[in-house]
């Protein structure tokens, strides 16, 4: 390849990470705070396809992308705390209502969304970070969602809040220890209810991203197994929302090299390395989920509610 083709190359890769990571970081962001609390959301895919065809809809008939939004997120919120209540009654398995969470949560997308199928809605506005580029492939590679600074600065408010706040303090001890927070005169299902819910708020901002900005559309394949990826993104990086940041961008770009491949001509292996992210989930499932093998950074919970 020349110069300027390992350019575009190379613009696609940071592009695509910055933009098929954007759900990736809010999803898993939403699912670190869930799994602080001592409880695991497998419904997350059913969050995301939910939010992502309730932002697609709320932006078409509003007119406004951030209305739509703000309904992805209180979608994903909504069916987020149903699993929260659901999994706070006795002898409920937080796997096996995730699974049904799931199931429900596309169903209804899939058959709510058929009349958006074919419509465009308003979509969000791109941060173009590759003004300082006099190539058009460049520039079009380098056009950022919008949302990626939200999340970014959420990555960092979470971490913060923690280490320094009485609610972050509370999320974590719900976690680590059920025993001890009750002691203490706190509602540990109180507690888990509310961070599920935040939870699913924060993945609905990633499902909105999904279909207002990159791919920009509504289909019933939209979301491509994202919601349960996050999980093992969330066990890649150790529970810390700084490190779903990074992990994010890395599943992004992984899932970006496909489309740089074709961006410079070679369309040889396109559909071989669409499978990247899902390989790279397999090896950290494989590596950090061995029997007998506690994860370091783990809630002390989770292996209980399992």
């Amino acid at each position: 390849m020349t110069t300027d083709a390992w350019i575009v190359f190379f613009a696609g890769i940071v592009g695509g990470a910055l933009r098929v990571g954007v759900p990736f970081l809010f999803v898993s962001l939403g699912e670190c705070l869930t799994e602080k609390a001592g409880r695991i959301n497998l419904g997350l895919e059913g969050v995301l396809v939910l939010s992502a065809m309730t932002a697609f809809g709320a932006s078409y008939l509003s007119g406004s992308p951030w209305i739509g939004v703000l309904a992805g997120a209180l979608s994903g919120a909504l069916l987020a705390l149903l699993h929260g209540v659901l999994c706070s009654l006795p002898r409920v398995n937080d796997i096996a209502t995730g699974i049904a969470l799931m199931l429900l949560g596309m169903g209804l997308a899939f058959y709510l969304g058929k009349p958006l199928i074919q419509p465009q809605a308003p979509q969000l506005p791109a941060i173009p970070l590759g003004f300082w580029s006099d190539s058009p492939a460049v520039r079009s590679a380098l056009q950022i969602n919008a949302m990626l600074p939200i999340g970014l600065a959420l990555a960092g408010l979470m971490a913060w809040a923690f280490s320094n706040t009485r609610a972050g303090l509370l999320v974590r001890m719900a976690g680590d220890s059920a025993n001890a927070t009750r002691a203490l005169g706190y509602s540990v299902s109180g507690i888990r209810i509310a961070a599920t819910a935040g939870g699913g708020l924060i993945a609905g901002l990633g499902g909105a991203s999904l279909t207002l900005f990159y791919p920009g559309s509504w289909n019933e394949g939209i979301s491509s197994g994202q919601g349960l990826i996050a999980v093992a993104l969330v066990i890649f990086a150790r529970w810390s929302p700084l490190r779903c940041t990074g992990a994010a961008l890395l599943f992004g770009g992984a899932g970006a090299i496909g489309p740089a491949l074709q961006s410079v001509g070679i369309g040889w292996g396109y559909h071989l390395f669409n499978i990247v992210p899902y390989v790279l989930t397999l090896l950290i499932l494989v590596i950090t989920c061995r029997p007998g093998v506690i994860v370091p950074g783990s809630p002390t919970e989770l292996s209980s509610n399992r």
